[in-house]
């Protein structure tokens, strides 16, 4: 089965692309964003190593639990051939209700059907306070930010 958009990306594919992993992401459905990734796809996520479809379930089943709220915003940063980088910030809070941006880097290569073979994450974490939260949307069903909502360049971020 594959995923388009397929690589060679080009712009319009790329801003696609990025945009079905957001989508994806924001559901905190791990089953289903992990079909998104290859069978033996590997990451690192900060500093954490992660090989498999099942490793990745597993990984972001634990990720959503300690990220309550969790919203995303991913916006393309370049691309070629079949390579993404994306920038992106993501605002949650913890268990003691304390507030967070994380902003962060990823480099994705992909396969020929549209998995994604490779993920790189780079991501940093600032406490913020809860009125200084700029991710204001409805979750509703899918969690998918709406096509009106603000982008990170919008945004300032």
């Amino acid at each position: 089965m594959s995923r388009p958009p397929l690589p060679p990306f080009d712009h319009d594919g790329a801003v696609r692309k990025v945009r079905l992993a957001e989508d994806g992401w924001n559901s905190r459905d791990p089953a289903r964003v992990a079909l998104a990734y290859t069978e033996d796809s590997v990451w690192r996520n900060r500093s954490t190593f992660v090989t498999g479809r099942a490793a990745i379930v597993d990984f972001l089943a634990a990720k959503w639990q300690r990220e309550r709220d969790y919203r995303l915003i991913k916006g393309l940063w370049a691309f070629t051939g079949n390579r993404i980088a994306v920038r992106f910030a993501y605002e949650w809070h913890d268990d003691a209700g304390q507030w967070w941006r994380s902003y962060g880097n990823e480099n994705w290569e992909f396969a020929d059907d549209g998995e994604m073979a490779r993920r790189i994450a780079s991501i940093n974490d600032l406490a913020i306070a809860e009125a200084d939260r700029l991710f204001h949307w409805d979750r509703g069903d899918t969690g998918r930010r709406p096509d009106d909502h603000p982008g990170l360049e919008d945004l300032g971020l």
